[in-house]
Protein backbone atom coordinates (compact mmCIF):
# COMPACT_ATOMS: atom_id res chain seq x y z
CA UNK A 1 0.00 0.00 0.00
CA UNK A 2 1.21 3.56 -0.87
CA UNK A 3 1.89 6.14 1.61
CA UNK A 4 -1.24 8.21 -0.09
CA UNK A 5 -3.58 5.20 0.74
CA UNK A 6 -2.11 5.15 3.84
CA UNK A 7 -2.97 8.63 4.93
CA UNK A 8 -6.52 8.41 2.78
CA UNK A 9 -7.50 5.06 5.15
CA UNK A 10 -6.74 6.47 8.18
CA UNK A 11 -8.64 9.51 7.42
CA UNK A 12 -11.49 7.84 6.49
CA UNK A 13 -11.17 5.91 9.75
CA UNK A 14 -10.25 8.98 12.30
CA UNK A 15 -12.75 11.24 10.70
CA UNK A 16 -15.79 8.62 10.94
CA UNK A 17 -14.00 7.62 14.63
CA UNK A 18 -13.60 10.90 15.80
CA UNK A 19 -17.37 12.05 14.51
CA UNK A 20 -18.82 9.17 16.09
CA UNK A 21 -17.10 9.90 19.77
CA UNK A 22 -18.59 13.42 19.32
CA UNK A 23 -21.39 12.76 18.60
CA UNK A 24 -22.13 14.84 15.30
CA UNK A 25 -23.92 13.31 12.55
CA UNK A 26 -22.67 14.06 8.85
CA UNK A 27 -24.78 17.31 8.59
CA UNK A 28 -23.32 18.57 11.55
CA UNK A 29 -20.11 17.93 11.11
CA UNK A 30 -20.55 19.65 7.58
CA UNK A 31 -21.80 22.39 8.71
CA UNK A 32 -19.19 22.93 11.48
CA UNK A 33 -16.68 22.12 9.02
CA UNK A 34 -17.67 24.52 6.16
CA UNK A 35 -17.63 20.87 3.84
CA UNK A 36 -19.78 19.54 1.95
CA UNK A 37 -21.70 16.70 3.52
CA UNK A 38 -20.72 14.57 -0.23
CA UNK A 39 -17.08 15.66 0.89
CA UNK A 40 -17.24 13.80 3.92
CA UNK A 41 -18.62 10.71 2.87
CA UNK A 42 -16.09 10.14 0.31
CA UNK A 43 -13.95 11.10 2.72
CA UNK A 44 -15.09 8.48 5.16
CA UNK A 45 -14.96 6.00 2.72
CA UNK A 46 -11.77 6.59 1.54
CA UNK A 47 -12.88 7.30 -1.94
CA UNK A 48 -10.86 11.22 -2.24
CA UNK A 49 -7.68 12.52 -1.32
CA UNK A 50 -8.93 16.25 0.39
CA UNK A 51 -6.67 18.92 0.43
CA UNK A 52 -5.08 20.23 3.49
CA UNK A 53 -7.40 23.08 3.79
CA UNK A 54 -10.37 20.49 3.92
CA UNK A 55 -8.20 18.41 6.23
CA UNK A 56 -7.78 21.57 8.61
CA UNK A 57 -10.94 22.78 8.19
CA UNK A 58 -12.46 19.06 9.76
CA UNK A 59 -9.82 19.12 12.80
CA UNK A 60 -10.94 22.08 13.74
CA UNK A 61 -14.74 21.02 13.83
CA UNK A 62 -14.08 17.98 15.74
CA UNK A 63 -11.25 19.60 18.22
CA UNK A 64 -8.16 17.55 17.44
CA UNK A 65 -5.29 17.82 15.46
CA UNK A 66 -4.19 16.90 11.99
CA UNK A 67 -1.56 14.45 13.18
CA UNK A 68 -4.38 13.09 15.13
CA UNK A 69 -6.43 13.16 12.21
CA UNK A 70 -4.09 11.50 9.94
CA UNK A 71 -2.32 8.98 12.38
CA UNK A 72 -2.18 5.72 11.08
CA UNK A 73 -1.11 3.37 13.94
CA UNK A 74 -3.91 0.94 14.82
CA UNK A 75 -4.44 -0.89 17.95
CA UNK A 76 -3.74 0.40 21.78
CA UNK A 77 -1.35 3.02 21.70
CA UNK A 78 1.09 3.41 24.45
CA UNK A 79 3.46 6.71 24.23
CA UNK A 80 6.28 7.52 26.60
CA UNK A 81 7.24 10.76 27.08
CA UNK A 82 11.11 11.05 27.76
CA UNK A 83 12.29 13.60 30.74
CA UNK A 84 14.01 15.51 28.36
CA UNK A 85 10.94 15.95 25.82
CA UNK A 86 8.54 17.39 28.25
CA UNK A 87 7.76 20.82 26.91
CA UNK A 88 8.26 23.68 29.65
CA UNK A 89 5.77 26.68 28.95
CA UNK A 90 6.12 28.60 31.63
CA UNK A 91 8.88 29.96 34.02
CA UNK A 92 9.74 32.74 36.19
CA UNK A 93 13.14 34.52 37.08
CA UNK A 94 12.63 33.30 40.71
CA UNK A 95 12.59 29.48 39.48
CA UNK A 96 8.96 28.49 39.37
CA UNK A 97 7.75 26.83 36.15
CA UNK A 98 5.24 24.39 34.33
CA UNK A 99 6.20 21.46 32.04
CA UNK A 100 3.44 19.54 29.93
CA UNK A 101 4.64 15.90 30.83
CA UNK A 102 2.20 14.22 28.57
CA UNK A 103 -1.00 14.68 27.09
CA UNK A 104 -4.01 12.88 24.69
CA UNK A 105 -7.17 13.31 23.54
CA UNK A 106 -9.73 10.73 25.37
CA UNK A 107 -12.57 11.69 24.86
CA UNK A 108 -11.39 15.82 24.90
CA UNK A 109 -7.95 16.87 25.59
CA UNK A 110 -6.14 15.43 28.55
CA UNK A 111 -3.10 17.05 29.92
CA UNK A 112 -0.58 16.25 32.64
CA UNK A 113 1.51 18.93 34.29
CA UNK A 114 4.72 19.18 36.23
CA UNK A 115 4.36 22.23 38.25
CA UNK A 116 7.30 24.46 40.79
CA UNK A 117 6.46 27.48 42.10
CA UNK A 118 9.29 29.42 44.18
CA UNK A 119 7.75 31.83 47.31
CA UNK A 120 6.32 34.84 46.06
CA UNK A 121 5.61 33.62 42.49
CA UNK A 122 1.86 32.85 41.13
CA UNK A 123 0.34 32.02 37.51
CA UNK A 124 -2.86 33.22 36.81
CA UNK A 125 -4.99 31.60 33.92
CA UNK A 126 -7.96 32.14 31.54
CA UNK A 127 -11.42 30.32 32.30
CA UNK A 128 -11.24 27.14 30.05
CA UNK A 129 -14.30 25.96 28.37
CA UNK A 130 -17.64 24.45 31.01
CA UNK A 131 -16.87 21.36 31.94
CA UNK A 132 -13.31 21.59 32.17
CA UNK A 133 -12.23 20.05 35.23
CA UNK A 134 -8.64 20.09 37.13
CA UNK A 135 -7.32 17.79 39.68
CA UNK A 136 -4.25 19.14 41.56
CA UNK A 137 -1.60 16.88 44.15
CA UNK A 138 0.56 19.03 46.35
CA UNK A 139 4.15 17.15 46.66
CA UNK A 140 6.07 19.43 48.60
CA UNK A 141 5.18 23.09 50.32
CA UNK A 142 1.36 24.69 50.03
CA UNK A 143 -0.63 25.50 46.93
CA UNK A 144 -2.30 28.79 47.30
CA UNK A 145 -5.09 28.01 44.70
CA UNK A 146 -7.67 31.14 44.16
CA UNK A 147 -10.56 30.35 41.91
CA UNK A 148 -13.05 32.97 40.96
CA UNK A 149 -11.53 35.16 43.50
CA UNK A 150 -11.41 32.64 46.77
CA UNK A 151 -8.59 31.35 48.62
CA UNK A 152 -8.01 27.87 49.19
CA UNK A 153 -5.27 26.51 51.26
CA UNK A 154 -4.22 23.04 49.72
CA UNK A 155 -0.76 21.50 52.01
CA UNK A 156 1.81 18.51 50.49
CA UNK A 157 0.14 15.51 50.41
CA UNK A 158 -2.98 16.70 49.85
CA UNK A 159 -4.97 16.93 46.01
CA UNK A 160 -7.54 19.31 45.37
CA UNK A 161 -10.27 18.85 42.20
CA UNK A 162 -12.00 21.97 40.60
CA UNK A 163 -14.18 23.58 38.09
CA UNK A 164 -11.98 25.28 35.74
CA UNK A 165 -14.30 27.66 33.42
CA UNK A 166 -13.64 30.45 36.16
CA UNK A 167 -10.46 33.07 36.61
CA UNK A 168 -7.98 30.72 39.08
CA UNK A 169 -4.33 30.97 39.96
CA UNK A 170 -2.07 28.85 41.12
CA UNK A 171 0.25 30.71 43.72
CA UNK A 172 2.75 30.09 46.98
CA UNK A 173 2.78 32.61 49.78
CA UNK A 174 5.07 29.79 51.63
CA UNK A 175 8.71 30.48 52.13
CA UNK A 176 9.42 27.09 50.02
CA UNK A 177 8.89 25.74 47.00
CA UNK A 178 5.38 24.53 46.13
CA UNK A 179 5.54 21.58 43.59
CA UNK A 180 2.69 19.99 42.28
CA UNK A 181 1.44 17.93 39.06
CA UNK A 182 -1.56 19.46 37.42
CA UNK A 183 -4.15 17.27 35.69
CA UNK A 184 -6.45 19.10 33.03
CA UNK A 185 -9.75 17.33 31.35
CA UNK A 186 -11.16 19.44 28.94
CA UNK A 187 -14.65 17.80 27.52
CA UNK A 188 -14.93 16.67 23.96
CA UNK A 189 -16.07 19.68 21.18
CA UNK A 190 -20.32 18.70 21.07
Amino acid sequence: MSDLDLLTQSLARNVKRWRTERGFTLDVLAARAGVSRGMLIQIEQARTNPSLGTVVKIGDALGISITTLLDYEQGPKVRIVPADQAMRLWHTEAGSYSRLLAGAEAPGPLEMWDWRLMPGDSSDSDPHPAGTVEIVHVTAGELTLTVDGADHLVPAGASVTFEANTPHMYGNRGDEPTEMVLAVSVPPVR
